[in-house]
């Protein structure tokens, strides 16, 4: 199945209780929380209980299991065995726990197919689909999130108390993140097939009414501190500077353990040399947010030469990967952190494999030389694990 390209913002949409893209990111994203019925008729999942416990135990799936007795909460990280469920209490008392599985969308194609309804927000601040399994009274408690997520409803039934309160303090010594003082303004039962839409930092707390499943869409949104650090880790591996520190005018110094202020005066004016304009942040932001998570591992495809891999392109799209992202700046690509060496001329192609995740080559209207080099590229990433002939 291909991903269709993002739908028309004028268009209403029922995933968000049929107003239009560009109306939720007016009224709402960033702004204030959003409940939707029937946000995609008849959804009651992706997989079910015993299917996202599979996945969790295996060695490429980010999992965690959270658990509550009485007053202690405990995180217990997978990969989990085969049996492990089978011990965990199933006493009404004792049911407070919940299995989260990280980026379920790089695991599942269906999940990735989910997340394309999201295109109305750029890929840039996409994180990933996440999948919770709780038992009847399960839940992480209160808490919040610093960024915007939807919250989907499967299988099952969940009550989401929310609260936009000011007070974020946050009770000490357990090991995750639990409101000391939460207050309930309202309440919100959902139903397989709803959604809700919360910004960063709205308090809320969800309880599973009986055996549920919650698919959380995250949007990621960096810490200013975190941006900073990376992009001057990406400006120290740009930097061609020249020269060395010069001091001919020297004199003595009363004490010889004193940084002088013509020193810091001459050093300080080198570094104001250092500077970047909107270009250099595009490249970085193109790099570092579509580079993958230190635990996203691409699978190697079974070899094919460059004339079998031409040989299939010219009779089947090709699709990113799972676990790839891409994305465009200007007439720039970037593919898992890495920027793409391309003709201006072949960027429309690239920037549809972006948008839409897939890419039918048509050879038709493409010149000679660009087709070469394009397939040439995709060959590359094809044998890297970034691409593949598979959906």
């Amino acid at each position: 199945m291909i991903i269709n390209i993002m739908p028309t913002h004028q268009q209403p949409l029922a995933l968000l209780g049929n107003i239009t893209p560009t109306q939720f990111l007016a009224e709402y994203w960033q702004k204030k929380p959003l409940l939707i019925r029937n946000a995609i008729a008849n959804f009651t999942g992706l997989l079910d209980a015993n299917e996202l416990a599979g996945l969790s135990c295996k060695e490429d799936v980010q999992a965690r299991l959270i658990k509550q007795s009485k007053s202690k909460w405990q995180v217990i990280d997978g990969p989990f065995d085969e049996d492990f469920f089978s011990r965990l209490p199933h006493d009404k008392k004792e049911h407070n726990w919940t299995l989260l599985v990280q980026s379920v969308n790089h695991h599942l194609p269906k999940a990735a197919e989910l997340l394309a309804k999201f295109n109305f927000i750029p890929h840039a601040r996409l994180d990933d689909l996440m999948v919770s399994y709780a038992p009847d009274g399960g839940g992480v408690g209160p808490h919040f999130d610093s960024y915007d997520v939807f919250l989907l409803q499967g299988s099952g039934k969940r009550l989401w108390r929310v609260c936009e309160q000011q007070d974020l303090s946050l009770v000490d010594g357990v090991p995750i993140k639990i409101l000391k003082n939460f207050v309930t303004e309202q309440e919100y039962i959902l139903e397989a097939g709803d959604m809700l839409y919360l910004p960063p930092q709205v308090a809320h707390w969800g309880v599973a009414m009986g055996e549920c499943m919650t698919y959380s869409i995250g949007f990621r949104a960096p810490k200013v501190e975190e941006l900073a650090i990376e992009f001057l880790s990406f400006m120290q591996d740009n930097l061609a500077l020249q020269g060395l520190y010069q001091d001919p005018n020297l004199t003595l110094q009363a004490h010889p353990s004193d940084v002088s202020d013509n020193m810091v005066a001459s050093v300080s004016n080198m570094l104001k040399t250092i500077t970047w304009d909107d270009n250099a942040v595009g490249e970085f932001l193109g790099r570092y947010l579509s580079d993958p998570k230190p635990d996203v591992i691409f699978e190697l495809p079974r070899k094919l030469s460059l004339e079998k891999f031409n040989q299939q392109l010219m009779q089947k799209p090709i699709f990113l990967a799972l676990k790839s992202k891409m994305l465009c700046y200007k007439t720039a690509c970037f593919i898992n952190g890495e920027k793409l060496d391309l003709p201006d001329s072949l960027f429309s192609s690239m920037q549809k494999l972006a948008d839409t995740r897939c890419l039918f080559v048509n050879h038709q209207y493409l010149n000679i030389d660009d087709l070469a080099v394009l397939i040439q590229l995709l060959h590359t990433h094809y044998l890297s694990g970034y691409l593949t002939f598979k959906h």
